[in-house]
């Protein structure tokens, strides 16, 4: 930190410890506390559901591994012979999807999620420069109430004043402007992420279908596979060897 911000960092702090004491007054801008709040809570909800975003992939990834190995045992359980089969070749074309879909989400959710702390550097200017704005505000009404005899005093001390409001409203009025844009876009943004996550795992795994043989996918558009796997268990049912 250099010497100038140094000197500022211990004005501010001073500046801060005078208000909690009551000596210099505190501007208050309502407008920007209300739309400060209201991107607080969006910030906390976006990485609440970045949390639980990653949560699910970690889940996901943990079903994928769990079908790798259950095809691994497969394979070894048929050999090598069904390496080529509608099974093996369908098996192996839903991993390759699952893979091409994994973490999609997740990762553009992160990426609205990184814009965060630039914003809240924003924030952190705007509220030092309004330290600013108030000390000089406080100093310009000393001297306006006790005259100093240097005649130079109360100028300086006007134009300090006038430049410390000019850089505050600015960004003050910035982030008003801007803060409510920020909730909305985001909004817009999720929607077409898990639209775009919908239709690109819907493709892609509906590309697994070219597998099967045409009945199969018959049946399935039919909703008859259901009934097919329940007559196959019956039938196990039925065997000696699996009654109770």
């Amino acid at each position: 930190m250099s010497w100038s911000g140094f000197k500022k960092s211990v004005n501010r702090a001073g500046t801060t410890l005078l208000q909690k004491t009551g000596q210099i007054e505190r501007t208050v801008d309502r407008e920007f506390a209300d739309e400060e709040a209201k991107y607080r809570t969006f910030e906390k909800e976006c990485q609440a559901l970045q949390k639980d975003s990653k949560a699910y992939w970690d889940a996901m990834r943990a079903m994928t591994a769990a079908q790798t190995r259950i095809a691994e045992t497969l394979e070894i359980f048929y050999g090598s012979a069904d390496r080529t089969s509608e099974g093996a070749m369908a098996g192996h074309a839903y991993k390759r999807s699952v893979d091409d879909l994994d973490g999609g989400f997740g990762r553009e959710l992160a990426k609205m999620c990184a814009y965060f702390p630039v914003v809240n550097e924003h924030i952190a200017k705007r509220n030092k420069k309004l330290l600013d704005y108030d000390s000089a505000r406080s100093r310009l009404r000393k001297l306006i109430d006790k005259p100093s005899e240097d005649a130079t005093k109360l100028p300086k001390a006007q134009q300090e004043h006038d430049d410390a409001k000019e850089v505050f409203d600015m960004l003050n009025d910035q982030l008003i402007a801007e803060l409510p844009q920020l909730l909305d876009l985001p909004f817009e943004a999720m929607i077409r992420m898990q639209s775009k996550f919908a239709e690109e795992g819907y493709e892609k795994l509906s590309g697994v279908q070219r597998y099967f043989e045409e009945s199969v996918r018959d049946d399935y558009a039919a909703g008859q596979l259901d009934a097919q796997v329940e007559g196959v268990l019956q039938e196990m049912r039925e065997l000696s060897i699996c009654g109770a």
